[in-house]
């Protein structure tokens, strides 16, 4: 088992290491290999890239992301611009499925909604506005529609695990519960677990997926 201060020592570091990240006014504190992010950054993407660093060190059993957004005055935009970029942003990176996504914007913080036949399209818009310039943060209200049966979700889930090079297929349990998945087992890292979990999601009908996959180095 590694300490929390080689966690925390190694999170600095990637930190540090990721170009796309300005981490000067971010700390880091590690208690039970769970790491608390505070601070602030410049953008809220700044930030997300922060946590996703974070969980991809060793030994990251939880991530709290607790980062303000401050952004650079020359930053600060009116919530209707922010809106017209997001939709826009939507558009180009959704062109078959952004009319069935809403967008509102208060004070910086966007919120989606609607329904999507996928999740790999609920994630994809909120990739899309996440870089739009003057966001603050993002609430993903989207949600996915039902359309396979249970043991064909579980079915996709496990032939797509023993094609998968980062998850040990024989480590990870698939239950499937009408549209909803629960994953059980264990993996050697926080990442292998994020993997496990992105790979359910982007099975056809999955509107609901219960990680309890416990990590063991």
């Amino acid at each position: 088992m590694r300490t929390d201060a080689e966690i925390k020592r190694d999170v600095e570091a990637e930190l540090r290491w990721n170009p796309s990240i300005d981490s000067t006014d971010v700390a880091v504190a590690v208690k039970n290999g769970v790491v608390t992010l505070t601070g602030f950054t410049r953008s809220f993407s700044d930030k997300w890239e922060a946590e996703r660093a974070a969980k991809h060190v060793a030994g990251v059993a939880g991530v709290a992301n607790d980062i303000e957004v401050r952004l650079p005055s020359v930053d600060e935009r009116p919530d209707p611009e922010i809106a017209r970029d997001a939709v826009a942003a939507l558009k180009n990176r959704l062109p078959m499925s952004a009319e069935h996504i809403q967008v509102t914007v208060k004070n910086g913080w966007v919120s989606l909604e609607g329904e999507v036949e996928w999740q790999y399209q609920r994630g994809s818009a909120e990739a899309a506005v996440r870089w739009v310039r003057g966001v603050k943060g993002v609430s993903n209200l989207v949600q996915v529609k039902p359309r396979a049966a249970a043991s064909e979700i579980k079915q996709k889930i496990d032939e797509a695990f023993r094609r998968s090079a980062e998850v040990d297929a024989n480590r990870v349990m698939v239950e499937a519960k009408g549209s909803e998945v629960v994953l059980k087992g264990t993996v050697r890292s926080w990442a292998e677990r994020q993997e496990a979990e992105r790979v359910a999601w982007a099975a056809p009908g999955v509107t609901k997926v219960d990680n309890r996959i416990t990590i063991s180095l």
